[in-house]
């Protein structure tokens, strides 16, 4: 038996994200979301939740590229003069690395957002982070000690198997995850020996914002053996706040609720949930 999850991003970014997350669940395969607690649609996507016990939702970290939860006077060195959270990633993550007043701003603002979750009243299914900054070891283990207590049981490391994406979409070149690899095998092995679920694969990063209806049938069609998760960025049009250039999300909205793929998932070798159901 396979286990497939298959996550969208960025769930309270806009109307439009939560439209396309409540017709992906209710009329296609999506089984989780992950919530933005700071973003603007972020309370329109609760009470959408609230209607869909079904719907597995988890936290998505936002350290870069977003609204931060706390006021900028209280995060001054991880925002920029607009109050949102600066975009150059590699100063953000040398700031944090070096700097301890940097850390511990960065620690009041990952445990905002634990808070933020909490009082939703949702139960947390899984956390994640926006641009997969929790590959940065001082991120990782300051989510990892503010998350346990907080009920954190599941976070993603985007580990791609190439195998799988040559497999799913055959004569395509393969991009090599040369930045992100070695930093996602560290971060498996020290998520897992703290004992959070950890998934075996997952898929999204080299189809960031492309992930269509042919290459979710292929990679269905292609599992490998153990946990999977496939994660997309959804959404019933572009240009919220925000949203990324180039990104096809409503292309990846169709994939969700493609007959196709929903008839792939339906395979009985393959159990459908959230990380709760695992």
């Amino acid at each position: 038996m396979k286990g497939l999850i298959v996550t969208a991003d960025d769930y309270g970014a806009a109307r439009e994200v939560n439209d396309a997350v409540e017709k992906a669940h209710c009329h296609g395969i999506l089984t989780a979301a992950s919530l933005m607690v700071a973003a603007p649609a972020a309370g329109d996507a609760v009470t959408r939740a609230k209607t869909m016990p079904s719907l597995r939702i988890g936290l998505h970290i936002v350290l870069v590229e977003g609204r931060p939860m706390l006021p900028p006077s209280a995060i001054p060195d991880l925002v920029d003069e607009t109050g949102n959270f600066r975009t150059d990633m590699v100063r953000s993550a040398t700031a944090m690395f070096f700097r301890p007043s940097v850390r511990r701003q960065l620690a009041h603002e990952i445990e905002a957002q634990f808070d933020a979750f909490k009082a939703t009243g949702l139960r947390l299914d899984h956390v994640n982070t926006h641009k997969h900054f929790h590959l940065h070891p001082t991120i990782a283990a300051m989510i990892l000690k503010i998350g346990k207590p907080h009920g954190m049981r599941a976070m993603r490391v985007p580990l791609e198997p190439r195998s799988a994406l040559a497999a799913a979409e055959p004569g395509e070149a393969v991009p090599p995850a040369y930045a992100t690899g070695p930093w996602a095998r560290l971060s498996r092995h020290r998520l897992r020996q703290a004992g959070l679920v950890i998934p075996d694969a997952v898929f999204g990063l080299a189809w960031s914002g492309a992930m269509t209806a042919a290459r979710m049938r292929g990679l269905i069609a292609h599992l490998p053996e153990g946990l999977s998760e496939i994660y997309l960025h959804p959404a019933t049009a572009g240009g919220f706040e925000g949203a990324a250039p180039g990104y096809r999300y409503a292309e990846e909205l169709a994939a969700l609720t493609d007959t196709g793929v929903i008839s792939a998932a339906r395979d009985p070798n393959i159990r459908l949930g959230g990380f709760v159901d695992f």
